[in-house]
């Protein structure tokens, strides 16, 4: 790694994990430091209050170069976290992927391809034709639950706010840098919906915005659902990226 701006900045948000980070953090690196040009790696730990997380990142930033470890003050949410770490980063290419690999980090190339390619913004669509699911068996009643969710969102998105964007809410998008100074500064939602303004402000812009097939990998049971909760919470933050588009919010 040099001083020079990196091609790539790979952006990880954190939050507790203690159990999978040994596993990730491992993934990872071999992922970057198998690449063929210059990367960063920055973990942002959402002020998880796990010490052994904190310890197994804090590790883990101190004896790998190329690795920026951010801290936030408070806990304030997967987008703000995703948000402070896309601002950071210095890279030409920006990617955020979720911290349990849920995408395997060989998809991260996937979305980079796509941003290389000439768009500006580049989104992982699990329902595209061409994407794969690997999963064990026994966790499909629960994909089909989460499945049947993530379609209901994704038509109230469709109808209210982009119409062409199939999957709003996978957790592997990537921005070249000068789109993610556009839409991160301008980001306003902290939690659930930050995705879902990240994309409207990128085509409020005018931005190219990609959809890429990725490999998806699902082995783990959702424990943060609740249907009623997160309804209120998907009509509440589309209404409020709708009326920030109408307010010049986003201008």
């Amino acid at each position: 790694m040099t001083d020079a701006q990196p091609h790539l900045s790979v952006v990880v948000p954190s939050y507790n994990n203690a159990d999978r980070l040994p596993a990730s953090l491992r993934d990872l690196k071999a992922f970057c430091h198998a690449l063929p040009f210059t990367w960063e790696l920055i973990v942002v730990d959402d002020c998880s209050p796990d010490p052994e997380s904190e310890r197994l990142l804090r590790e883990f930033a101190a004896t790998e170069p190329g690795v920026t470890l951010i801290r936030q003050e408070r806990n304030r949410g997967k987008g703000a976290a995703v948000a402070r770490g896309m601002l950071t980063a210095r890279g030409k290419f920006r990617v955020f992927t979720d911290v349990d690999l849920a995408y395997p980090p060989s998809e991260i190339l996937a979305i980079l391809g796509a941003l290389e390619a000439g768009a500006d913004m580049a989104v992982a669509c699990r329902v595209d034709p061409r994407s794969t699911y690997i999963m064990n068996v026994g966790f499909f009643h629960y994909l089909y639950t989460r499945h049947i969710m993530s379609r209901i969102f994704n038509r109230m998105v469709r109808l209210v706010l982009l119409r062409d964007v199939l999957d709003t809410q996978a957790g592997l998008k990537g921005l070249t840098a000068a789109a993610a100074e556009k839409v991160f500064t301008r980001l306003t939602i902290p939690r659930f919906g930050f995705d879902v303004e990240a994309i409207f402000i990128a085509q409020h812009h005018r931005l190219r915005v990609d959809q890429v097939p990725i490999t998806f990998r699902y082995d783990s049971e959702p424990t943060t659902m609740n249907f009623g909760r997160d309804a209120a919470r998907m009509l509440r933050d589309l209404w409020h990226v709708r009326a920030g588009g109408w307010s010049g919010r986003y201008d």
